[in-house]
């Protein structure tokens, strides 16, 4: 009688476990990657590239030891009207909360590959407009399904 009344109860108890295996996702948060859009004005893509291989590649080398950043690429495209864009900025970081208090992180970075403080970098941005539009942003999680 004992041996049927356990079995009874192991039964029941594994019951109670299907809702968690139930319940556990598919899929999981990974890196977080920042896509901007580059317009590059007409006669200006040498030295929009010449820029980000002196500057932002050497800033984005720091970011990647300082585990800021996990990858980044430039991506050329065709554009097929001239709304949109013909450069992507793609860098890609650890998660989300990466992303809190960046241009705290980043701004000892910049300070010490561009020599600029704050207002001179913000100048200096500026000034790129000569050479490009930024034409927007968009954030993208990946997903890693299971």
């Amino acid at each position: 009688m004992k041996r049927p009344v356990a079995w009874l109860l192991a039964g029941l108890l594994s019951l109670l476990a299907l809702p968690a295996v139930a319940q556990e996702r598919a899929w999981s948060e990974g890196p977080v990657t920042n896509v901007s859009a580059i317009k590059i004005v007409d006669g200006q893509f040498e030295n929009y590239m010449e820029y980000l291989s002196k500057n932002w590649k050497v800033v984005m080398e720091e970011a990647k030891k300082a585990g800021y950043v996990l990858d980044y690429h430039v991506y050329g495209a065709q554009a097929h009207n001239p709304q949109e864009a013909d450069v992507y900025l793609v860098v890609t970081y650890p998660n989300m909360a990466m992303l809190d208090g960046m241009d705290a992180k980043m701004q000892p970075i910049q300070e010490k590959v561009t020599k600029m403080n704050v207002r001179q970098a913000d100048e200096a941005s500026g000034k790129r407009t000569v050479m490009r539009t930024l034409m927007g942003e968009e954030l993208l999680r990946e997903i890693n399904l299971k």
